[in-house]
């Protein structure tokens, strides 16, 4: 593979300490990345979290990422300073954490203290290992026992991207408790359902036939180039060709590291068969809803449906992209997020979603 191409937010994210560690969720390995302040996280024994050797001399070698190259890490052994937020990031289908990095960076460098951004590879992507079975139960329990071998309260805000909003969505309505819950390019209304049931549907018979081609000829078709790259030209809606060549690359590089066909096929399927208006009504955290205006996957009008049926939210809508929000406005998703967390506490008994006007694109904008 050719050399990475450099991201255009590359000179902010370089700035930003980032360490690579491992943590057991029901004996199966967690890898998660850690931006910003860092601070001691323990495991399930009491034990710290274990941080992924490096290669600068604070530990014996590096650690191999998905596509070979070493994993970006940071140093260990340092002292911790422990950042005013922790959000914790959960990304989107067959992505894994690298799809949030400029997101977290913004997130770290908009802050005036920093922000403690931790963003996990999903069971069976990127370098993590696979659940038994890859349903929406699954990850829930698993978000719910990450969370807890990290140590993590109600402060710490839980935020998804695409399907990490499912996942994100589903776990607060089973108890996950958050002080603000945070849903990027959330999917909200049914996938089987409307104007997109037939382009599902399609997806859903690429995806079965990826799982029963032998296993060659299946993790050819699952990983093929040209595919991989149909799907990103079809999500980005930039068109400085600096960032779309980089966005390009990233799925290129990071869309396929799945760990096998069964877990990308109960992952698509759980995907496609929840979203996070089934939950709505038994949410009642404060909710700030960052969606596109031209979201191919979830459309303006259904996200606004969606705001309304949850007790206490605000959506955000961010002009003249798609369902790449992390990618294309890094800068706006981040300022959304950073605004509210620096709000003084609400009450979490409010009235229905406020209404605000329209804004700038500077200001992340049309919000509801």
């Amino acid at each position: 593979m050719q050399p990475p191409v450099l991201s255009p937010y590359q000179s902010l994210m370089a700035a930003v300490p980032v360490v690579h560690r491992s943590v057991l969720v029901d004996g199966r390995t967690t890898h998660f990345w850690e931006y910003g302040p860092t601070a001691d996280v323990p495991s399930t024994d009491g034990a710290a979290a274990a941080d992924v050797p490096t290669a600068d001399g604070a530990a014996a070698a590096d650690v191999p990422t998905a596509d070979g190259a070493a994993a970006s890490v940071g140093p260990t052994g340092r002292t911790p300073r422990r950042a005013p937020v922790t959000v914790l990031a959960v990304h989107g289908f067959r992505g894994d954490h690298h799809g949030l990095e400029s997101l977290a960076a913004h997130l770290v460098a908009g802050h005036p203290e920093g922000v403690r951004v931790l963003v996990p590879d999903l069971p069976g992507f990127g370098v993590s290992d696979p659940l038994p079975v890859s349903d929406l139960d699954a990850y829930v329990h698993w978000l719910d026992g990450f969370r807890t071998a990290l140590g993590l309260d109600r402060e710490t805000v839980v935020l998804g991207h695409s399907f990490g909003s499912i996942v994100v969505a589903a776990a607060v309505a089973a108890g996950l408790d958050t002080r603000l819950l945070v849903l990027v390019n959330p999917i909200a209304a049914p996938a089987l359902q409307g104007p997109r049931a037939v382009g599902t549907g399609i997806a859903i018979a690429y995806y079965r036939l990826g799982a029963r081609l032998p296993r060659a000829l299946g993790l050819g078709l699952l990983r093929n180039r040209g595919i991989v790259r149909a799907m990103s030209v079809a999500m980005l809606k930039s068109r400085d060709p600096e960032l779309r060549r980089w966005v390009h690359d990233q799925h290129d590089r990071y869309f396929s590291a799945f760990a096998n066909r069964t877990s990308v096929l109960e992952a698509f399927r759980t995907s496609v068969t929840h979203d996070v208006s089934e939950f709505a009504d038994r949410i009642t955290t404060p909710v700030l809803m960052v969606a596109a205006e031209h979201d191919d996957i979830t459309a303006v009008p259904e996200q606004r449906a969606l705001a309304a049926r949850l007790r206490d939210a605000e959506l955000v809508v961010v002009p003249g992209v798609g369902h790449l929000v992390h990618y294309e406005t890094p800068a706006e998703a981040a300022a959304a997020v950073l605004r509210r967390v620096q709000e003084p506490a609400t009450s979490a008994t409010r009235a229905r979603p406020r209404k605000r006007g329209g804004a700038s694109r500077q200001d992340a904008g049309d919000r509801s």
